[in-house]
This record gives C-alpha cells, sequence and structure tokens, in this order.
C-alpha cells in the first residue's frame, strides 16, 4: 500500500514537471520586447516601481549595441545624462576602478580620451567608455540584481503574434509559442518589430524637407560635412573609362534623386568592431565566406588617389581594444545594403546582417593581403587584429549589427530638427538629448561628371541640449493605447539622427517603464498619463528634463 501511494505521488509530481515544462503563456504587469539597452534599463525601472516585469528578446546578449562593440560612447553633453542611464556608466567607473580589470595594459598607459567628454570623470564617477564584454556584464547585474525574468532567442511572430482587441494588446506571441499576456508593452527593439506588427503607423527612409519644414531631411547630395566623401575624382567603372564594363561594386546605377527630396533609403549600417594590437590577445582578421577583392577595387583607387587616413577612426577602449568604425569615402559602413532590412523577414534579415558581416571582414582581409594596398599602411593594419576575450561564442566578432535607423514611429507628436536646433520648445519632457544631428552616407552613385559620390553624410551640431517629448514615444491613442515605444519613437530621419545614441535610449526606456507603471496604477491608456506625476517620478529618478 505504501510502495502504491509513493508512486502515485510520483506520478503527480511528474505530471506537475511536465505540465511546467510545456507550460507555454506567461503574464506580467508589463511586458518589454527587445534585448536592446532600452529594454534592460525599461525592465529595470519596473522591477523598482513595483510592477512584475518580463523581458521577451529576440537577442541573447543583452545591452544591444552598448555591449555589441559601440564602447566609445556617443555621449554628447553628459550632464544631461541621468537616472539609471547614468547609473550604468557608474558601474562601468567602479569596474574599471579595480586594478584587476586591467588585464592588458596598465590604467594609467590607457589615457583618458572620450567623445566630448573625458574618458573618465573622476569627480562624477562615471566612465564612458569601455570593453563590450564589460557593458554586457552591467546589464547582466541589473537583471540579476532586480530578478527579471527573461525570456532569451524569443522572436515575435510578426504576422498574427500580436492580439489586439479594442485598441489594446492583450498578448504577444513569439515563434516557439510562447504567449506573453500583459497590462502594458513595450518596444525596445531597433527595428520597431512589435509597433508595426500592432498596427501602429511608422515611417522607413528619409522625409521631404517640406514635410516638416527642416533643412537637413531628404536627400543631400554634395553636402559633406563629416569628410566621409570622396574629395578626389575616381573612376567609377570597373575599366576606367569605359561606361560598357559596367561600375565597380558598391556603385548604385540609378539617379541620387532631387536634393530636399524624400526617399525610401536608409544610412548605412555597420559592425562596430572590437580590435587589439596585443599579440597576446591577438586574432589575424579571418577570411570570409566568398571573399572576392573585386568588391574592394574602388578602394584600391581610392588609396591610389593618394588617401591615407586608416587609422583615424580606431577609437582606443581600455586594454588595447579599440571601438572601431567607419571612417572616409570606402570604409566599414555598407552603404546601400540595408534598404530592404527594416521590412524583411527573420531569414531575409539574418542574410542581409551575414552579408554585413562578410562584406567587413572582406574589407579588413584585403587591405590585411592585397598588394594594392600602400605598404606602409598594410603592415600597421596587421598589427591588429579581433579580440580574442570579446564576442567568445561567435567567432570574436559583433553580435550586433549598428542599425542606425529602421522603422521611426507617426504619432500625434513627431520630433524635427526644429526641436533639436532650440527652435521649438518641447511639451511634456522625459529625457534629453545633446548630440548633433547625425546621418552616415546613405548611397554611393555617379555624378553627372562622371565620378563616384556618397550622399547622405550629415553633421549639424545642436547649440544646446535639448528635450524629448513623452508624446514622441506614445503612439497614437485610437492606434494603441497600451504600448511605449522608446526607441523607434515618433521623430524624423535627421532628428533621429541625434536622439538615437545609447545614452538616450536607456533615458527613455526609464522613462517609458516609468510611465506605464503610471498607467497601470490609474488603470489609464499611456496617452492618458497625468504628466504632473510622471514628471515628479522622473525627477526623483535624477533624470534630466530640461536646461538648466
Amino acid at each position: 500500500m505504501r510502495n502504491k501511494f509513493a508512486v502515485l505521488i510520483l506520478s503527480v509530481a511528474l505530471l506537475a514537471n511536465t505540465a511546467w515544462a510545456q507550460k507555454k503563456t506567461y503574464d506580467a504587469d508589463i511586458i518589454i520586447y527587445g534585448g536592446t539597452s532600452a529594454a534592460v534599463t525599461a525592465g529595470v525601472q519596473a522591477a523598482r516601481l513595483g510592477k512584475s516585469v518580463i523581458l521577451v528578446s529576440p537577442d541573447v546578449h543583452l545591452g544591444g549595441l552598448s555591449s555589441g562593440g559601440l564602447g566609445f560612447t556617443d555621449t554628447g553633453d553628459k550632464e544631461v545624462i541621468g537616472g539609471l542611464a547614468r547609473e550604468f556608466y557608474h558601474r562601468v567607473f567602479m569596474h574599471y576602478n579595480t586594478d584587476t580589470a586591467w588585464k592588458w595594459q596598465k590604467k594609467e598607459a590607457y589615457g583618458n580620451k572620450g567623445q566630448g567628454t573625458p574618458a573618465i570623470d573622476g569627480a562624477d564617477r562615471t566612465m564612458w567608455i569601455f570593453e563590450p564584454h564589460v557593458a554586457e556584464k552591467v546589464m547582466e547585474d541589473f537583471v540579476k540584481e532586480n530578478k527579471l525574468t527573461v525570456y532569451r532567442n524569443e522572436w515575435l511572430n510578426r504576422k498574427n503574434g500580436v492580439n489586439k482587441v479594442n485598441g489594446k494588446i492583450i498578448s504577444i506571441t513569439t515563434l516557439s509559442g510562447k504567449k506573453f499576456y500583459g497590462k502594458v508593452f513595450i518596444d525596445a527593439t531597433y527595428e520597431g518589430d512589435l509597433m508595426a506588427s500592432a498596427k501602429v503607423s511608422y515611417h522607413v527612409g528619409r522625409e521631404a524637407n517640406s514635410v516638416y519644414g527642416e533643412n537637413w531631411n531628404g536627400i543631400q547630395t554634395e553636402v559633406f560635412q563629416h569628410g566621409h566623401h570622396f574629395a578626389r575624382k575616381i573612376d567609377p567603372y570597373k575599366v576606367p573609362g569605359n561606361k560598357a564594363s559596367g561600375l565597380l561594386a558598391g556603385i548604385s546605377k540609378e539617379d541620387p534623386g532631387i536634393k530636399g527630396e524624400g526617399d525610401n533609403k536608409l544610412q548605412a549600417y555597420c559592425f562596430r568592431m572590437c580590435l587589439t594590437d596585443h599579440p597576446e590577445n591577438r586574432v589575424a582578421f579571418p577570411k570570409p565566406d566568398g571573399y572576392n577583392p573585386a568588391n574592394y577595387e574602388l578602394l584600391a583607387r581610392v588609396f591610389q588617389s593618394g588617401w591615407n587616413e586608416l587609422f583615424n577612426k580606431y577609437d582606443p577602449v581600455p586594454n588595447r581594444k579599440t571601438d572601431t568604425n567607419n571612417h572616409g569615402p570606402f570604409s566599414t559602413d555598407y552603404i546601400g545594403g540595408n534598404y530592404a532590412y527594416p521590412e524583411a523577414s527573420y531569414k531575409e534579415r539574418r542574410k542581409i546582417i551575414k552579408d554585413h558581416e562578410n562584406y567587413q571582414k572582406g574589407l579588413l582581409y584585403f587591405m590585411a593581403t592585397d598588394s594594392r594596398i600602400p605598404k606602409n599602411l598594410q603592415a600597421k593594419l596587421n598589427t591588429w587584429g579581433l579580440a580574442k576575450d570579446e564576442f567568445k561564442d561567435n567567432g570574436n566578432w559583433p553580435h550586433q549589427l549598428y542599425i542606425r535607423e529602421a522603422r521611426r514611429m507617426v504619432s500625434v507628436y513627431v520630433m524635427t530638427e526644429h526641436e533639436v536646433l532650440g527652435k521649438k520648445d518641447v511639451p511634456n519632457p522625459i529625457g534629453m538629448g545633446s548630440y548633433a544631428l547625425d546621418s552616415h552616407n546613405t548611397q554611393r552613385y555617379v555624378t553627372q561628371a562622371g565620378f563616384v559620390q556618397n550622399e547622405g553624410d550629415i553633421g549639424v551640431k545642436a547649440p544646446l541640449p535639448y528635450s524629448i517629448a513623452y508624446d514622441a514615444i506614445v503612439p497614437k491613442e485610437q492606434e494603441c493605447a497600451n504600448l511605449l515605444v522608446p526607441v523607434c519613437l515618433s521623430i524624423s530621419h535627421i532628428a533621429f539622427g541625434s536622439v538615437r545614441m545609447e545614452p538616450v535610449f536607456m533615458i527613455l526606456g526609464e522613462s517609458a517603464a516609468t510611465a506605464a507603471a503610471l498607467a497601470i496604477d490609474g488603470g489609464l491608456s499611456v496617452q492618458k498619463v497625468p504628466y504632473v506625476q510622471l514628471e515628479k517620478l522622473l525627477l526623483n529618478q535624477k533624470q534630466r528634463l530640461r536646461a538648466r
């Protein structure tokens, strides 16, 4: 009898465990879709406000670009970076304030170069420059300390995975079949997939200047503000002077369009590479799949024209590593390779990402091995390689492509260059930005004179830090009453070029979670959250809302 009872208990336990293992329905007050820095700060803030929260992350690694190679932070004016964003950079400081953090170089040998601010601010106890794995550790510490529930490698079913009733999202379903119910949802992805699947209005590409009365939106032919253009006359044809031979790889045969008009093109993407010149930690640049040196003939011609600025964007991060970004007329930006990305299927996106990886690895391999590269530059390049102790589960290659721009929401309030340049006041601010209007090149074409040229490179300094409106992160109420969008917010192309910085995404993620908590407490739509209450909470969180 005793044995039968034991068997019965064991059977019930096994059934319970099986049911738990098969569980596919989950619920929380706030469901956050994404694994970016904005997603993590939103999750932390939701938890700190006492709300149950689930991060549904398509990414395995949390932190987006912050942990994906962008360690030379686009700071702008650091005085307007508050809240959890500032806490992130404080934690970076605390990490590097220990001797054990400096494995490959002494702290005093690192220097103190940052972008717009010293790398290390001892008085403020913040550090703005860091290695990728350090950023990821800070993100994971945030998750552990706040006991956040995270489901990784979970991809939204974009076809029919958003259950929406009477203008509110009830649940979202991932491709694995997991269903997540929530009261408020936050889309913290770089792509805006949840926003789009919820049938919220959005835009892809550059608006014409006439749409919002701007000067720096749309097509910008013959505008060269960063120097990433062809300053010398470079022949675009496979056989120089022979149009019939066809164009070199990477050059569009299309007309660039009329200056100031809109198009559906996107500023270029790249990987922010972490390189090192430390022999013990260096991995030689690999030869990529399908390598074809003809893809880089245009670069060879640039060098032959006398250009020699190869190392101008190998920005130093600790331990003899870099955050290596695009620099020059032909560089790591894969111009024209990303146009289809925002609306592409997951399979198509994986191909686009792989194409970017192969392009960039091929670029490095070409420069490291091809006889047409100036010998002095080639020798210098070959003192560098991928960092062996970064991205160890991905062949030392960054796990996050730099999605500089994808979808952007169109709501009742659209941020434009007028707000960024201080020409228009911002209602109901929830954070601040300060970076320049910044766009990378968008297309490469043949001029009427018959030479190759880039287009889309813009860099217009914001005169002062500016506020970001709450209404820019909420959709139109009739489209969705319980969704916040802190990354793909309602903003023009050129204004997004200033807002799209990692510290700002952290700020907006935190503010979105705060608003979500107020909406839940008040039984309100996110559009009806009382700003007086939101402002009070944000100020208590030490967010910076207005210029002092």
